[in-house]
């Protein structure tokens, strides 16, 4: 770590420090510490360290090198080093992905999130024998690969003992500081704190050296311990050392310089050669010291040893703050550091990504050959699970590009890893890049499918739809089938999204017709799904009710199945994929994708009636695609909780998420999630009796004019509109809706619309015509939807009330009741209790379900266990540690009212109609 010095002042930054440890032996936690240079970071760590070890936790100091931000998984790799005889003990998938990120074994590509995985379950099991510290300093400087791991790994540190301390200088980006993780920003000293430092290390500075220091350090502590000297010189040679209108980081970089000037020639060279370093290795410094020149390297380091400038101890160069290397490195000329580059890369010959680094920053303008071996540099770091550090290499190697269309074709490739990380930022700025270069049709086609696959088109605008089929076209005309379906795929869903009109759909179609692909093509099935789920619907679920998914089938695969299914209405067959998507991409360790898969399946099962597995598809869909930057998707995480919300009787709940979903895709104009939320505000109302407000919310559904409006969504709440009209609505307008749905019913087999159906024509049939259609419609099998079978079971009881058949109508009336109370739906199961009173009939509110009160978490976590997993392999789908799996389900025994893991599968499916 860098120096420290006394820290006066910090009382209150300690305070919060020590209560974090303090936690530690019953459970872990996380904290970044910010601030600028010099403002007292590495102390603040420091101390930590100091009172962990007293306290008898086991530490693990690192610091990053600002050099080894290419390097990938090297800020991990000096963690976990000294336990990596640990990673046997991990799952197979865990234990090769971690060998790969560290170059021991030869698994291919393995997935960010699974090394992060591996690295919390390796942390856990070491801290099952005593509670452990992981303090990183310099954190802006992590490898990318490792800062990604570290705060996968930092936000799930709850019931393990483990604790994690980062310090960050501002003005720096990195992935820890995304994830919403508790911070302690460090402020500067305050006046008397500041004085009682600079009196403690310079007690006989002159008044009018004391006053200018005191003023220009403004409360930085580094700059009142090591800017005396530099003063103390300005006042010797008039005031010219310092100029006060320079930044405090650059004036301290500044006094480092100065003292690195008066070094010797030679010794400057090794201060060059090691700041131009990353790893900080002795033998390599000196050997490339003399590489340069240097006769006599050892020797030559020595006045930096003494001057106070480096420490050299086991083999290693440490320079003293970071400041002091980056002060040194910009005050060299651009021919020595070229230099210095130089002779490391002739060094480090059996290093080659290193040496392809050095060899890149040695170069002035264009050089193929050193592309080249930034490319293959690239392809290693793939290999080992690091995308972010691949990108930052072909960037590199774009700009050596002696070829505009090699150029092109390096910048769209790096866009396309950046798109597979999820960084729109850095997809945005690469393809920008890419503008000013003459492109092939097929190029702009490629461009435009990176560009234009964030979430799904929608952030590209309105003519994004259109640019994707003329480019699919384009990508057609020079054979590449592959890019012309994913932009097919990408145009259709832009129209979903959006609400496109039947011309724009159309013309998807027409594209998509004239592709030579296998016609069981899942992206095709997705695309004609999505594009026509009325014209097209039936055509697709019958080919899905012909294909064998096999036990290893891929998720890509199944996820575009259930898209297909779920847009064509069959969701039932829907969740069969997706489930099998969801636990594919797990195994995977995608957690990008998975965020989707859980959203889309937690609707799937909200039109199922299945809320125990909708409620922890939502929350945990939702959790990771905050973590994963993905607006549109949490936002429909959001409404499909206010769904479930509505359905628990929670209306102030179901109308915050609603609004949270709303206030998110409102500017953006995506509809399909706007439809969602109207269709939950509409099912909160009518639970609640506010038939009126209930009519208003899903009628918007159904108006082309309005931003809800949905080609097929409004067909899925055809059976809420037409309730709502009945019971205080427009019921000529809702039967207008009805009829229009009659009619795209009878051009596709969508099991859901059917069921809506059956449900609006008993709803809005005048009484001398209902009784039949009441029948019709429980004639059918409803045991997937048993929230619609108790609704018409509560229609049509309250509709024999009515005619004066009280006796008729109590036995619906009661199986309603007990259907709500199973499916914990409470304010539905309060109007079937008020019909049955109404008829005669006293009826008490069944207890709550025993699932109801768990939370969406310990609800997964029970659900999975009931299964007979073990708590590591559910760790393992829920990407969480064994132990915090254990604690959650210490707090499940007891509100269940059980004992042991056998029990769990009765008390969840106690009262419930859904399976666990």
């Amino acid at each position: 770590m860098s120096p420290t010095f006394p820290l006066i002042g910090r009382e209150h930054e300690l305070r919060e420090v020590d209560e974090l440890l303090a936690r530690a032996g019953s459970g872990g936690g996380a904290l970044l510490i910010r601030g600028e240079p010099g403002i007292g970071k590495s102390s603040i760590l420091g101390e930590a360290v100091a009172r962990a070890l007293t306290a008898g936790m086991r530490v693990v100091p690192t610091t990053a090198v600002q050099s080894e931000v290419n390097l990938p998984f090297a800020g991990l790799h000096l963690v976990l080093q000294s336990w990596l005889e640990g990673i046997d003990r991990l799952a197979g998938p865990q234990r090769n992905a971690i060998r790969a990120a560290f170059g021991i074994s030869d698994e291919e590509g393995p997935d960010t999130y699974l090394i992060a995985l591996a690295t919390l379950n390796l942390l856990a099991d070491v801290a099952e024998s005593g509670p452990i510290l992981v303090v990183v300093d310099d954190a802006q400087w992590l490898d990318g690969a490792s800062a990604e791991v570290f705060a996968f790994v930092a936000r799930r540190l709850g019931a393990d003992p483990i604790t994690f301390l980062a310090a960050i200088r501002d003005g720096y980006a990195s992935p820890l500081l995304e994830g919403g993780l508790p911070e302690l920003r460090l402020r500067p000293l305050d006046d008397r704190s500041a004085e009682a430092l600079l009196d403690r290390h310079s007690a006989d500075l002159a008044a009018p050296v004391r006053s200018r220091l005191l003023s220009e350090s403004v409360g930085n502590p580094l700059a009142l311990v090591e800017l005396p000297n530099a003063l103390a010189t300005e006042e010797q040679v008039g005031g010219a050392a310092l100029p006060a209108v320079l930044p405090l980081t650059e004036r301290l970089e500044g006094a480092y310089a100065a003292r690195a000037s008066e070094m010797p020639g030679e010794t400057r060279r090794v201060l060059l050669i090691a700041a131009a370093d990353e790893a900080g290795v002795l033998g390599e410094i000196l050997a490339a010291a003399a590489a340069s020149g240097v006769a006599r390297p050892a020797d030559a380091l020595e006045p930096a040893i003494e001057g106070g400038l480096v420490d050299v101890d086991a083999g290693s160069v440490r320079f003293r703050h970071p400041l002091i290397r980056s002060g040194v490195y910009q005050a060299a000329t651009l021919v020595d550091r070229r230099l210095a580059h130089a002779v490391l890369a002739e060094t480090l010959k059996d290093a080659p990504d290193r040496r392809a680094w050095h060899l890149a920053a040695a170069v002035l303008g264009s050089d193929e050959s050193v592309a080249r071996e930034l490319d293959k540099a690239a392809a290693r770091a793939l290999d080992r699970g690091a995308p972010a550090v691949a990108v930052a290499a072909i960037e590199r190697a774009a700009r050596l590009s002696e070829d505009d269309s090699i150029r092109a074709t390096r910048l769209l490739q790096a866009a396309k890893i950046a798109f597979q990380l999820g960084r729109r930022d850095l997809v945005i700025r690469l393809v920008n890049e890419v503008e000013p270069i003459h492109l092939t049709r097929h190029e702009q086609a490629r461009r435009t499918w990176i560009t234009e696959a964030f979430d799904d088109g929608i952030s590209a605008g309105s003519a994004s739809g259109a640019r994707s089929l003329e480019s699919a076209l384009a990508a057609q005309e020079v054979g590449d089938i592959d890019l012309a379906i994913s932009l097919l795929v990408g145009a259709a869903l832009h129209g979903w999204w959006t609400d496109a009109d039947v011309e724009q759909r159309q013309e998807t179609l027409t594209v998509a017709d004239g592709l030579p692909v296998d016609p069981a093509d899942p992206r095709l099935l997705m695309t004609l799904a999505v594009a026509a789920p009325i014209d097209r619907g039936a055509l697709v679920l019958e080919s899905l009710s012909h294909l064998v998914r096999g036990a290893n089938s891929d998720p890509q695969r199944d996820r575009a199945l259930g898209v297909a299914a779920s847009a064509a209405g069959d969701f039932a067959l829907a969740s069969e994929y997706l489930e099998a998507a969801a636990a594919g991409l797990r195994g995977q360790g995608r957690l990008g994708q998975l965020s989707v898969t859980l959203v889309q399946l937690a609707w799937a099962e909200i039109h199922l009636g299945d809320w125990p597995a909708a409620t922890g598809a939502a929350e945990e869909g939702h959790r990771l695609a905050v973590e994963a930057a993905q607006p549109i998707w949490a936002a429909r995480a959001r409404a499909a909780q206010a769904m479930l919300a509505s359905m628990r009787g929670e209306e102030e709940g179901a109308e915050a998420l609603a609004a949270e979903a709303e206030r998110a895709v409102l500017a953006t104009g995506v509809s399909a999630v706007l439809a969602e939320v109207a269709h939950a505000r509409g099912l909160t109302a009518l639970g609640s009796g506010r038939t009126g407000d209930a009519y208003g919310h899903l009628r918007r559904m159904f108006d082309p004019a309005d931003p809800a409006h949905h080609y097929m969504k409004r067909y899925l709440a055809i059976g809420d509109l037409a309730e709502a009209a009945a019971r205080g609505g427009d019921r000529g307008e809702a039967r207008l809706a009805l009829e229009e749905a009659e009619l795209a019913a009878s051009r596709t087999s969508a099991p859901r619309l059917h069921v809506g159906l059956r449900y609006a024509r008993a709803a809005l049939a005048d009484d001398d015509v209902a009784e039949p259609l009441f029948h019709d419609a429980l004639a059918v099998d409803l045991t997937r939807w048993p929230f619609d079978r108790a609704r018409l079971l509560l229609l049509f009881g309250g509709w024999l009330r009515r005619q004066r058949r009280a006796s008729e109508s109590r036995s619906p009336l009661r199986n309603a009741a007990a259907a709500f109370d199973a499916l914990s739906i409470v304010s539905w199961g309060d109007r079937a209790r008020q019909e049955l009173r109404a008829s005669g009939e006293t009826s008490r509110r069944r207890s709550v379900a025993s699932w109801d009160q768990l939370s969406p978490q310990e609800l997964q976590i029970a659900r999975l266990a009931a299964k007979g997993l073990s708590n590591r392999e559910i760790g393992e789908k829920l990407y969480l540690s064994h132990r915090t799996v254990g604690s959650h389900l210490y707090r499940v025994f007891p509100k269940l009212g059980i004992t042991s893991r056998a029990q769990l599968e009765r008390a969840l499916t106690a009262g419930s109609l859904v399976p666990a």
